[in-house]
């Protein structure tokens, strides 16, 4: 198994251990991980999803009114060839 096969996986499992249910979709430059986050989550489910994301190369939480919050990340499944860390349209 590749190496960010195996951190996207390890990342979902994390997600799945707090009680979240994490979807897991592989895209053409990454794979991404995506759970909705209820409102009821306890400081240390916190600290424990926010370690998790720190695992991933890119992390966010999306939250509006209409459809709650949603945690989403992305590891990389190849390296960027400029070094680049901020993806794509922004390379130096």
């Amino acid at each position: 198994m590749p190496a960010f096969e195996a951190k996207a996986r390890g990342i979902a499992a994390r997600l799945s251990a707090v009680g979240l249910v994490p979807r897991v979709e592989r895209r053409a430059h990454f794979i991404a991980i995506e759970a909705e986050v209820p409102e009821s989550l306890t400081a240390e489910s916190w600290r424990e999803l926010l370690a998790a994301m720190a695992e991933a190369d890119r992390f966010g939480l999306l939250a509006n009114s209409v459809n709650g919050r949603t945690l989403w990340a992305a590891v990389r499944t190849a390296t960027p060839a400029t070094g680049d860390v901020r993806g794509p349209g922004h390379q130096r």
